[in-house]
């Protein structure tokens, strides 16, 4: 079963957080994830949506996505994006 890892992030450093961006999208392949949405135009219809940025990415697993997040070269790179934004981030299986 698929899962998903959806991000909500404010970025407040867009020149570090460019960093970010370029080191992350290699980890993500090498972890056989795909990036259906990152950032893009939105549109609020109803209620509050405190974000500017929305990521999701699909794996083909939970244990694939949880593998990415927790892996040790994500490590540095994942920090990079918690110094420089802030938001949230789950993982969750699809159907």
């Amino acid at each position: 079963m698929s899962a998903y890892i959806i991000v909500q992030a404010n970025i407040t450093d867009i020149e570090k957080y460019k960093v970010y961006l370029e080191k992350v999208t290699p980890i993500v392949k090498k972890h056989s994830g795909e990036y259906l949405v990152r950032g893009g135009k939105y549109e609020k219809i109803l209620g509050n949506w405190e974000y500017e940025r929305t990521v999701i990415i699909k794996f083909p697993s939970f244990k694939l996505a949880k593998d990415f997040h927790n892996s040790a070269e994500y490590e540095p790179i994942k920090k990079i994006r918690e110094e420089n934004s802030i938001g949230n981030l789950i993982i969750i299986e699809g159907v």
